[in-house]
C-alpha cells in the first residue's frame, strides 16, 4: 500500500491526516510552519451546517440554494450538494471533539452571516478556528503515537515528480537545506495565494502561493482565478490587514458614510432586505463606490456601538480588544473607520467533485482548490469546505494506494532554488485585480508581468508566481462580464454565457486560458 503526502498542515490538512489515519492509511504532513501557526487559526465567523436550532425552518436545500446563488452559479452542483449534506454530521464530530461551540441548553447556537437569510453559523465565543485547529492538533498527535502519521514540520515543498503520472514529491528542510524524495500521492492544502498581494491581504503572508505556482508551472490545471473575494470591513496593521469578522454585522454592526454631513448606513437604504449582511463582494463593491460620491466623504465606517454589551462579552470580545489595541477605539463607543480587503481565494487548483486534479496521483482540498464556492463565497462555508474538502481527498486517493506500486530508483533534486522580492509584482496584481476591474488596467498589469518575466528565469521561484500571477490577470481579461467577485466595469451585466469554469494551463511556456463547463471535471 502506498503512503499519502499531504502538503500543508491547516484545515484541510489536518482533516485529510486525521481521515487517512481513521481509515488506517499512512500519510507524511508536510508543512514549513507549526500547525498552530497555520492561517486557519485565524477563521472567526463560524462554521455552516442547516441545523435549524433556531426555529427558522432553515434545511441542507435551502444552504445549498444559498451557497450555489452566493457563487453566482458557478460552483460545481454536485460537489456543493455533498458538502452541504454533510454539514450538519462534521458540525456534530467538531462537537464531540470538544469545541465549545456556543449553546442554549443542549442546542448549538446558530447566527446570521452575509448572504443567508437564515441563522446558520455555529460559532465559539472566540476564534472558531483557533478552536478547530486545536482540536484536530491534538486528534492529529494521537494518530502520531499510532505510527499513522509522520509530521515533517520545517519541511518546504518544492516540486511534484511527475512521469506518466505523479509518484511523490521533492521537499526541502529549511533547517538543514537537505532536500529530500518523497514517494507517494500527493494532497495539496496549501493555502491561498496570499503572498502574491503584499499588505491587502488579511490572511497568512507564510501562504506565498509557491507550492500552487510550482504545481501549475508543471502542467496542473487551475480554475476561477480571476474570483478575488475582498471582504469589506478590515483595517490595516503589521504588513496586512486585520479583519472585523462578519459575525460583527450579524450581532447589529452597521456600516455607513458622511453623506452631507450626516451619517448614511448605506446598505439599509440601498439593500433593504440583507442590509449589512449582503453577500461581501456586493458590500464592498459599495463601499468603494460611495466613497467616490462627490457629496460621501472617502471613508466608511462601522458603527458596532448599538451591539449590547452582554454581546461583546460573550460573543465579540476578541473584536474589540483588536479594536483597542491597534485603533485605540473602543468600537462600544465609537465606530471605526474600515475598508475592503483581500480576504478568500475563490479560485486555485482545479479539481471534479472527487478531488482529483488532471494529474493523476495528485489532489488538492481547501482555499487553494476551486471547488465549492463559485465566483464568491457563502460567509461560514470556508471552514467547513475544508474539512470536508480534506475528508473527500483522501476517500478519493484510498483506492489508487491500495494498489500503488513502488519506483524502482528514488530521483534526484538537481535545480537551484530562486527567491526574489515579490513587492513589484504584488502592486502590478492589486492594480490589475481590484474591486472594480476594467481592461486597459487588466492589460496594463498583464504586460508589466510579461515585460519582468523577460528578465526572471521562469524555472525559479519568482518566475513560477510571475506565471502563475499572469493567469490569473489573464483570466480576469477574458471573463468579459461581471459575475461575482469579478467585477468589470466596462462589461457590468452578468452574461449567460460566461456561467462556465475559467481553466487556466500551462505548457512550457505558453499559457492558455479557456472556459470549460461547470462539472465536467478535470481534463
Amino acid at each position: 500500500m502506498g503512503q499519502l503526502i499531504i502538503v500543508g498542515a491547516g484545515l484541510a490538512g489536518l482533516s485529510a491526516a486525521v481521515t487517512a489515519g481513521r481509515m488506517g492509511i499512512k500519510s507524511i504532513l508536510i508543512s514549513d510552519q507549526p500547525s498552530e501557526r497555520a492561517q486557519s487559526v485565524l477563521a472567526q465567523g463560524g462554521v455552516n451546517a442547516a441545523l435549524d436550532t433556531m426555529g427558522e425552518e432553515d434545511s441542507i436545500k435551502e444552504h445549498y440554494r444559498d451557497s450555489l446563488k452566493c457563487g453566482s452559479y458557478l460552483a460545481d452542483p454536485d460537489a456543493l450538494g455533498g458538502m452541504t449534506e454533510a454539514a450538519p454530521l462534521i458540525l456534530e464530530e467538531l462537537a464531540d471533539m470538544g469545541i465549545p461551540f456556543c449553546k442554549a441548553g443542549n442546542q448549538i447556537m446558530l447566527r446570521n452571516m452575509g448572504g443567508q437569510k437564515k441563522k446558520r453559523t455555529a460559532y465559539v465565543k472566540n476564534g472558531v478556528g483557533k478552536m478547530i485547529m486545536t482540536a484536530l492538533i491534538d486528534e492529529t498527535r494521537r494518530y502520531e503515537s499510532y505510527g499513522m502519521i509522520e509530521r515533517l514540520s520545517h519541511h518546504k515543498f518544492l516540486e511534484l515528480y511527475i512521469e506518466e503520472d505523479c509518484r511523490g514529491c521533492f521537499v526541502r528542510d529549511t533547517y538543514t537545506e537537505n532536500v529530500c524524495f518523497l514517494e507517494g500521492t500527493v494532497l495539496l492544502a496549501c493555502g491561498g495565494l496570499n503572498g502574491l498581494f503584499g499588505e491587502l491581504i488579511t490572511g497568512s503572508r507564510n501562504n506565498t502561493g509557491e507550492a500552487a505556482a510550482a504545481v501549475f508551472c508543471q502542467g496542473v490545471e487551475m480554475g476561477n482565478l480571476e474570483f478575488i473575494q475582498f471582504h469589506p470591513t478590515t483595517f490595516p496593521i503589521c504588513g496586512k490587514r486585520y479583519l472585523v469578522s462578519e459575525a460583527a454585522r450579524g450581532e447589529g454592526g452597521r456600516l455607513f458614510i458622511q453623506k452631507k454631513g450626516s451619517p448614511w448606513y448605506f446598505m439599509e437604504d440601498r439593500y433593504p432586505e440583507f442590509g449589512n449582511l449582503m453577500p461581501r463582494d456586493i458590500m464592498a463593491r459599495e463601499m468603494s463606490m460611495v466613497c467616490r460620491w462627490a457629496d460621501c466623504e472617502p471613508q466608511v465606517y462601522l458603527d458596532m456601538t448599538g451591539i449590547a454589551h452582554t454581546i461583546w462579552k460573550e460573543k465579540l470580545a476578541d473584536i474589540k480588544a483588536a479594536c483597542i489595541h491597534y485603533l485605540h477605539k473602543d468600537p462600544e463607543k465609537e465606530s471605526i473607520p474600515v475598508e475592503p480587503g483581500i480576504h478568500y481565494f475563490m479560485g486555485g487548483i482545479l479539481v471534479d467533485k472527487d478531488h482529483c486534479t488532471n494529474i493523476r496521483n495528485v489532489y488538492a482540498a481547501g482555499e487553494c482548490a476551486c471547488q465549492y464556492h463559485g465566483a464568491n463565497r457563502l460567509g461560514g462555508n470556508s471552514i467547513l469546505g475544508a474539512i470536508y474538502g480534506g475528508k473527500i481527498a483522501v476517500q478519493s486517493a484510498s483506492e489508487r494506494l491500495m494498489h500503488w506500486k513502488k519506483i524502482k530508483e528514488a530521483p534526484q533534486w538537481h535545480l537551484e532554488e530562486e527567491y526574489e522580492d515579490m513587492g513589484e509584482v504584488s502592486r502590478y496584481l492589486r492594480k490589475g485585480l481590484g474591486l472594480i476591474r476594467s481592461e486597459i488596467e487588466i492589460a496594463q498589469a498583464a504586460g508589466k508581468l510579461e515585460a519582468l518575466l523577460d528578465v526572471v528565469q521562469s524555472r525559479g521561484m519568482k518566475g513560477k508566481r510571475l506565471l502563475l500571477g499572469l493567469a490569473m490577470l489573464r483570466s480576469a481579461y477574458e471573463r468579459k462580464e461581471s459575475r461575482g467577485a469579478h467585477f468589470r466595469c466596462d462589461y457590468p451585466e452578468e452574461k449567460e454565457s460566461y456561467r462556465k469554469t475559467t481553466v487556466a494551463s500551462l505548457d512550457g511556456q505558453k499559457l492558455k486560458i479557456e472556459f470549460r463547463e461547470i462539472g465536467g471535471g478535470v481534463k
